[in-house]
C-alpha cells in the first residue's frame, strides 16, 4: 500500500481489479482549504485515460514491477524496438504502450521499461531530451524570452513551442513531462 500524495509519473496501481500506470499529477492547496491531488491514469489494459480527484493522504495499492533500462532503437508502422542495455536482447513493443511519447526518442536513448509478469506494461522516459529544430520561423536577433514563443518542428517531428530567438538548427532541451520547451543548449 502507498499513498497518492507519493505517487509519480509512470508507477503502476491497481485500482477495481485493473493495472493503471499514472500519466500525470496535479497538486492544489486552495487557501483554507483541504489539499487535492489530481490523478490522470491510462488503464493498461483498455488503454483508456481516468482523471481522479483524491486526497494526498488516502491510500493506494501499488503494483511493484520488474524495470529495465533499455535503448530505444527505432520505431515501425507496428512496433517500436529497444535494446536491453544489459543483456542485449532485442525487444519490440507494440506502439500503443509509449504512443506520441516517440517522438521525443531519438535512437540510442535510455529509457525505463516497467514489466509486468514479463509482458512490458510502460515506458518511463527521461525527464529532458536535447532535440535539433528542423522548422520554424526565422529567428529574431536580439529578442527576449518575455515575447510571443512561435511553433517549431524538431527532428523527430514533435511539435512544441519555442522562444523567438531559437531559429532552425538549434539544440533545445525539452522537458518530456510537460512537453514544452526548456532551453537552448549550445552543441
Amino acid at each position: 500500500m502507498g499513498l497518492y500524495g507519493e505517487l509519480r509519473r509512470g508507477e503502476v496501481v491497481t485500482m477495481d481489479g485493473e493495472l493503471y500506470v499514472v500519466v500525470g499529477t496535479e497538486f492544489r492547496n486552495p487557501g483554507n482549504w483541504r489539499a487535492i491531488l489530481n490523478i490522470k491514469f491510462k488503464n493498461l489494459r483498455g488503454g483508456g485515460i481516468v482523471e481522479r480527484r483524491v486526497r494526498p493522504q488516502d491510500k493506494v495499492e501499488v503494483v511493484f514491477v520488474d524495470t529495465r533500462e533499455v535503448e530505444y532503437q527505432y520505431s515501425d508502422a507496428k512496433f517500436n524496438h529497444f535494446m536491453d542495455s544489459e543483456t542485449y536482447e532485442s525487444l519490440e513493443l507494440p506502439a500503443d504502450i509509449i504512443g506520441e511519447d516517440v517522438l521525443f526518442l531519438l535512437p540510442n536513448t535510455k529509457v525505463q521499461i516497467k514489466m509486468y509478469d514479463n509482458k512490458p506494461i510502460s515506458v518511463e522516459l527521461p525527464n529532458s531530451v536535447r532535440h535539433v529544430i528542423k522548422e520554424t520561423e526565422p529567428g529574431i536577433k536580439g529578442a527576449t524570452a518575455q515575447t510571443q514563443y512561435k511553433p517549431a518542428v524538431t527532428e523527430t517531428g514533435l511539435k512544441i513551442t519555442v522562444p523567438p530567438f531559437v531559429g532552425a538548427g538549434d539544440l533545445v532541451e525539452i522537458d518530456t513531462r510537460t512537453g514544452e520547451y526548456a532551453a537552448r543548449v549550445s552543441k
